[in-house]
């Protein structure tokens, strides 16, 4: 789904209102060599952690909102909401490393997450499949061919509130894209190609069109794409024909549009959104993105799954989430002072928000 954000905001304020350019940051390549030699052998995910940690979120999740559900109190529901809006966020997560887990690593695995957690909410993994891995391109991430990309920083202030508030809406915009669309489309080919190209990704980036799937891809496209249809239209006969009480439904579906928001929020941090179009180094995109290390504990519930550790991320895609932490230890361990690897690290998410704001602030006064 876009974010639809006026294309003119992504034109750059003018240069004295600008962070410093990352396309002229060169490569630190002592850091760049530290972090492929001291990580070889963390490369191999873990389908034990995968599996238990999946699996064990997404089960917290569920009775979370069946606790909700049948609450005997408000503040009851609201407790047991809290805990399933965190626990469904984190199952929720994993479509990013399934992005990134390498053909047969860990058998099934995409699979079950589309049965339990990305058809029920209506994201399956191929909304990000082939869109993150542009995201991670060396010459088009930040550039208007990224599909995660906006330069928030260099916009006007209302946009990074509009931001959120976009995604407070995704649960029914995800209801009309699969219920509505998905079988208009298939009798439309005007709108079939327009639904493709725009509302079949988890994007943020309005410029971007999806290229039609191939091969394999395309085969795991249509079986998602099928179930989620399913699985919308059940939920609109659920609410019209009274099989399921509505307040149940507007329980599950505000958990669902709270967990949106949420990771909304921790997309507005991932990066510091400073860069306009151009291509940048490795090091420019390491500096461009962020790591929220410990010893802060909060991070790991608005950042699971590695996503605290975005930065390094970016810097090593082929690491497992559950190898980052140590990842990141041995690197701050090795590398010195003045290293640019320790200036990707912030200390929460409060400051990192009022970063972006002061700079799409100074950007809109000039």
């Amino acid at each position: 789904m876009t974010v639809m954000t006026p294309t003119a905001e992504r034109a750059a304020a003018p240069a004295a209102a600008q962070p410093a350019r990352k396309a002229a940051i060169a490569d630190d390549m002592a850091m760049i060599r530290a972090a492929s030699e001291l990580t070889r052998d963390l490369v191999q995910p873990s389908a034990r952690i995968y599996w238990t940690d999946f699996l064990a979120s997404a089960f917290i999740g569920y009775a979370g909102v069946a606790a909700a559900i049948f609450a005997p109190t408000t503040a009851w529901m609201l407790a047991a909401a809290l805990v399933a809006v965190l626990a469904l966020y984190r199952a929720g997560s994993f479509i990013h490393e399934i992005t990134h887990i390498r053909k047969n690593a860990l058998p099934g695995f995409r699979l079950g997450w589309n049965l339990l957690v990305g058809v029920p909410m209506l994201i399956p993994s191929f909304m990000y499949e082939g869109i993150h891995s542009t995201h991670h391109n060396r010459t088009k991430y930040g550039t208007v061919e990224d599909p995660e990309y906006l330069p928030l920083a260099l916009m006007k202030p209302w946009t990074v509130p509009l931001f959120v508030v976009a995604a407070a809406f995704a649960p029914l915009a995800l209801i009309v894209r699969y219920a509505v669309l998905t079988p208009l489309s298939f009798l439309i080919p005007p709108l079939r190609k327009l639904v493709r190209e725009r509302y079949s990704g988890l994007i943020i980036n309005p410029m971007f069109r999806r290229r039609a799937p191939e091969g394999e891809f395309r085969r795991q496209w249509a079986w998602q794409e099928g179930g989620a249809w399913a699985w919308s239209t059940l939920l609109l006969a659920a609410g019209l024909f009274g099989w399921v009480p509505l307040r149940a439904l507007l329980i599950f579906g505000a958990i669902a549009s709270a967990s949106i928001v949420l990771n909304q929020i921790r997309t507005l941090v991932a990066h510091l959104w400073e860069n306009d179009g151009e291509v940048l180094t490795v090091t420019g995109q390491f500096l461009d993105s962020v790591n929220v290390p410990p010893p802060g504990l909060l991070p790991e519930l608005w950042a699971p799954v590695g996503l605290r550790y975005h930065a390094l991320h970016h810097l090593l895609p082929g690491v497992p989430y559950h190898a980052l932490p140590e990842a990141h230890r041995r690197l701050k361990a090795a590398l010195p002072d003045d290293s640019q690897y320790h200036k990707a690290n912030y200390r929460g998410l409060p400051g990192l928000v009022a970063k972006l704001l002061a700079g799409s602030a100074k950007g809109a006064a000039v």
